[in-house]
């Protein structure tokens, strides 16, 4: 099938229809931090407590209820690429 000949079926099926503009607002978008949280295996408090961020603002932003700053949001990042890294320099065990 042509792409077009797919897109034609498609909106032909009633239980297929594209989502609207209203639709996506309506939709909630998985916070990053708990998809970083969850992909480390990690409960919200041993989250907060390995990466230094309160127990209430993690809550927050998983909640949907604020959203992390610019820098916080490169912080999270950083996290998700090196996590045992970030892990080992807040947290340096003695020698």
């Amino acid at each position: 099938m042509t792409p077009e000949a797919i897109d034609a079926a498609a909106r032909g099926d009633s239980d297929a229809q594209p989502l609207t503009h209203g639709d996506l607002e309506r939709m909630k978008r998985t916070p990053q931090a708990k998809i970083i949280r969850r992909a480390l295996g990690l409960t919200q408090e041993e989250f907060a407590a390995h990466y230094h961020i309160p127990l209430g603002t993690l809550r927050d932003w998983e909640q949907g209820r604020a959203e992390p700053d610019q820098p916080t949001q490169a912080y999270l990042k950083v996290i998700a690429r090196e996590p045992q890294r970030v892990e080992r320099l807040l947290n340096p065990r003695p020698h």
